[in-house]
């Protein structure tokens, strides 16, 4: 039988790490298990943002701006919660890390969401395939953000572990 007994967020990056381990053609050792729940929480969060997105503009009838705002807002408060509980695993003080993940997040709203996003469907470019476009370009940026700006007192965890060294005789 399966031991269950260790916490959700040990679970997830134990499965992350499992997953890495048996990734072909040497991914493994390029692909760091954090950016595989990276991808896996951001993969649910952008389905959240789209549907909301989808609520807000297709069903509600609200401007597209404001439609992709709500949704973003929403889906990156429950990204920062799910990357910093079950990925990252941070135990530091939630403020600065707040304050730092906040200050990405606008720099990401702006450039890729409203910037690009809006552009291309201004361009004539279906709203929800300019979102899909913009989440690919946010998904690097932001992955890059997490892992060494915003969750700094994770070294090691969800990353792929060093080689274990030899305990010296005393």
């Amino acid at each position: 039988m399966r031991d269950t007994s260790g916490s959700a967020p040990e679970r997830f990056t134990e499965l992350c790490a499992a997953v890495v381990r048996r990734l072909p053609f040497g991914l493994s050792a390029i692909v760091a298990p954090s950016m595989l729940g990276f991808a896996v929480i951001n993969s649910f969060t952008f389905a959240v943002d789209l549907a909301l997105l989808t609520l807000g503009h297709g069903v509600l009838g609200l401007p597209l701006p404001v439609s992709i705002t709500i949704a973003y807002v929403c889906a990156f408060a429950l990204s920062f919660v799910l990357n910093r509980s079950m990925n990252f695993r941070s135990h530091a003080p939630v403020g600065g890390q707040a304050v730092r993940y906040a200050i990405a997040i606008a720099i990401n709203y702006f450039a890729f969401i409203l910037g690009l996003g809006t552009g291309l469907a201004a361009l004539g470019l279906e709203y929800h395939v300019s979102r899909i476009v913009a989440g690919a370009a946010e998904a690097v940026f932001l992955y890059c953000v997490l892992r060494w700006v915003v969750f700094t007192d994770t070294p090691g965890k969800g990353t792929r572990s060093p080689a274990p060294t030899r305990r010296q005789p005393r």
